[in-house]
Parts: C-alpha cells; sequence; structure tokens
C-alpha cells in the first residue's frame, strides 16, 4: 500500500539544508535534493517543499527526523489512504511539535479520550475548554505558520519517492 503527502519546510537556516536532505533521505530510503528559495516571510532563512510518496507512517517518521532542530519551521501531511486515516505533523521552535489523525474527508479528528480530559479539566478550573479545543485543533500552529506559508506561494514544488 502507498500513501502520499506534502513535505514543507517554511523556514531554514541555510546551513541546515544538506542536514534536512539527509534527514529525509535517511526515511525515504533514497537520495533527497530539495529546490531551496528565499523565504519571504524571514530575513536569511529559506523554504522548499516536496510531494512525496512512500508507506503509510513515513510523514510521521520524516517529522520525528526533524524535530527539535531550533529555528527549523515544517509541516507535513499524509493524504488518507485505504484503511488507514492521513496525519498532520507541525514544528515552530517557540511551540514544538503538533500532530494530529486526519480523517478521509480532510478533517482533524480528535480522540475521545483528549475531548474528556479536556472537558474534565476545564470543569476543574485547570484550563479553559475553547483554549485547550484550539491546541488540539492546531490553531496556535496555524497562527504562527501562516505568514510563511503564504510567503511560499507559487514556490517550485519536487516530488520524492521512497525506495520499494
Amino acid at each position: 500500500m502507498s500513501a502520499r503527502g506534502v513535505l514543507y519546510v517554511h523556514s531554514a537556516q541555510p546551513a541546515l539544508c544538506p542536514h534536512i536532505e539527509w534527514a529525509v533521505a535517511g526515511v525515504l530510503g533514497v537520495p533527497v535534493d530539495l529546490t531551496w528559495t528565499p523565504q519571504p516571510a524571514a530575513p536569511n532563512v529559506v523554504r522548499a517543499q516536496a510531494e512525496w510518496e512512500g508507506r503509510p507512517g513515513i510523514a510521521a517518521a520524516i517529522a520525528s527526523s526533524l524535530m527539535g532542530w531550533q529555528r527549523l519551521r515544517f509541516e507535513i501531511t499524509e493524504d488518507a489512504s485505504p484503511g488507514v486515516d492521513g496525519s498532520r505533523h507541525a514544528y515552530t521552535p517557540t511551540l514544538g511539535a503538533f500532530t494530529a489523525v486526519i480523517g478521509v474527508a480532510g478533517d482533524i479528528m480528535i480522540p475521545e479520550d483528549r475531548l474528556r480530559a479536556a472537558m474534565m479539566m476545564a470543569a476543574q478550573g485547570r484550563c479553559v475548554l475553547e483554549d485547550e479545543l484550539d491546541k488540539m485543533l492546531g490553531r496556535p500552529w496555524d497562527e504562527e505558520l501562516e505568514p510563511f506559508r503564504y510567503a511560499g506561494d507559487g514556490a517550485p514544488v519536487r516530488w520524492l519517492h521512497a525506495a520499494v
């Protein structure tokens, strides 16, 4: 079975580019050569975008290989495929990691236990329910990444295929 998705490196220091390519290649099992372009939303950083195809779960593996690198902003999606939900992973230096399960219709699917826990914490006065729901939906990550997404409109796209 094959899955596909898109990797968006929204901003990276130029010195990190070969390391990012090496990390993604390590997951895909094939060499990766991304097209890096200046990121208009921030000085002295670059961006890249690549569509990928491979086994289900690749998006999570790529996200894991890139998480924690300072000054790196990225998102990676995996479309739902037969019998497998999709996913979205985002990372920013200030917020850290965000992961969501994406259903076949493109909606974020929040597990019942997470909703119940948020409701219980809100009832106990430990959080504001709306804030917790915003976090589950990735709103803080969307707000931080939106200027970088907009700046990438019209950027070149490259296809990456995993080794089979």
